[in-house]
């Protein structure tokens, strides 16, 4: 199975193995179904980039995007709402958290980042502490039951302090497009590992 780089669009094996994949392929008739040597038709190709594509244009920003310390103030200034301490459970008092939030900026996140009342007690007095000491909740994420700063590095600001935000590039699509990099060109070295497509088998015609 030695590799050929020569023409690595028509093919990437040597003559020898392509010839033995011809006859091979041609001895093998798969209990009577037959496979021709087409190449992949261009709308099938234009149709998965624009599956791609789409994919990606609907789903912005949503992969990959952290939750941050930001989106669960109002959830923690809450939890002393005399509506919640007057909850009888933890569900009702999450309920009302929840209602006493909606409409305020986050919903999408908050969604896609629920959290429970041992959540939120666990979150409380790392956040507290942070909104006490007027910091940029929106720089601190929640990993686990910390709440931590991010680990990025923008821009600086006008008192050389660092920003420290996901940048909008940074929604998980970076690992998105080096999985898809992976697929497709794994699955183009698996298909000019054949023979080239201008050879046809006879299927022992």
């Amino acid at each position: 199975m030695s590799w050929n780089f020569d023409k690595p669009l028509r093919t990437m094996c040597d003559s020898a193995t392509n010839e033995a994949d011809k006859v091979l392929w041609e001895k093998e008739d798969l209990g009577g179904i037959t496979e021709d040597n087409n190449r992949l038709p261009v709308p099938i190709v234009l149709l998965v980039i624009l599956t791609v594509i789409t994919a990606f244009a609907v789903t912005f920003p949503l992969w990959g995007q952290r939750p941050t310390a930001e989106i669960y103030e109002g959830y923690i200034k809450a939890m002393s709402n005399p509506e919640v301490l007057a909850a009888k459970n933890d569900q009702e008092a999450m309920e009302k958290i929840i209602q006493l939030n909606k409409g305020k900026g986050h919903d999408g996140m908050l969604e896609r980042h629920p959290v429970t009342m041992d959540d939120l007690r666990i979150m409380k007095p790392e956040m507290e502490a942070l909104m006490a000491k007027g910091v940029h909740m929106d720089e601190y994420e929640v990993v686990g039951d910390h709440v931590v700063m991010a680990n990025f590095e923008g821009n600086k600001r006008a008192d050389g302090t660092v920003i420290r935000k996901q940048p909008w590039w940074d929604k998980g699509y970076l690992i998105d497009i080096f999985y898809l990099s992976y697929f497709f060109i794994g699955v183009t070295i698996l298909i000019k590992r054949l023979p080239p497509s201008s050879w046809q088998p006879r299927h022992n015609h």
